[in-house]
């Protein structure tokens, strides 16, 4: 996607936020500790940034349990880890509300994120925890970063986190490619030219931003 995009206009990354793990140890005491440690029949990772803490849950899981995933990255780096994916989520996490059906449920999910396929999953019994892993902290633009993103045309805003960065400084007049829906909804709430543009959903984007009626 990028390559594509530099043919054509000049492209430059600016960091919006920042990932801090939890320390590894600290999961770990957290998963052995789960009421239902050795008994959970689903696993439902939310993101590829989790994938590093899925060995320290191998143990607090059935045989035969049920894996499921939010988006294709994280598919790729759960099964790069050993894991065969039951059911994957495309867009959001609550998406995949309908396809679990056996619980109890382990989340491994972020720290504050979303919490909508955890409260279904409770009004259904199934019995969810959630295992915080790791947080996503704003960075401070610099005077630098502000000007960058106000003249940019073309803004890839990757996570709902990294648009509240953003929002302040991005032209009204600019395009905001998002990966999914989730992030749409969030650009939507005050920007009006957003699309869902990456991966297979690129060519089609890109033909709306350079098209001269855009």
């Amino acid at each position: 996607m990028v390559a594509e995009v530099a043919e054509v206009a000049e492209v430059a990354e600016l960091p919006l936020t920042t990932t801090v793990f939890r320390p590894l140890d600290d999961v770990a005491a957290q998963i052995n500790a789960l009421k239902h440690f050795g008994d959970f029949r689903s696993l439902v990772v939310t993101s590829a940034r989790c994938a590093r803490y899925v060995a320290l849950v191998t143990d607090a899981l059935v045989d035969g349990h049920d894996v499921f995933s939010v988006g294709p990255s994280t598919t790729a780096a759960l099964e790069s880890a050993g894991l065969s994916v039951t059911g994957e989520s495309s867009t959001t996490a609550l998406d995949l509300a309908d396809v679990i059906t056996r619980s109890p449920v382990v989340l491994l999910a972020a720290t504050g994120g979303r919490r909508e396929l955890c409260e279904e999953l409770a009004r259904r019994h199934l019995q969810p925890h959630v295992v915080e892993c790791y947080s996503t902290v704003d960075v401070v633009l610099d005077e630098g970063g502000q000007e960058l993103l106000g003249r940019a045309d073309v803004v890839f805003i990757g996570a709902p986190s990294a648009w509240r960065v953003a929002r302040r400084f991005v032209s009204a007049h600019a395009w905001v490619l998002v990966p999914g829906a989730t992030t749409l909804d969030e650009v939507r709430e005050d920007h009006e030219r957003v699309l869902v543009g990456w991966g297979e959903d690129f060519a089609h984007a890109w033909r709306v931003v350079v098209s001269p009626d855009a």
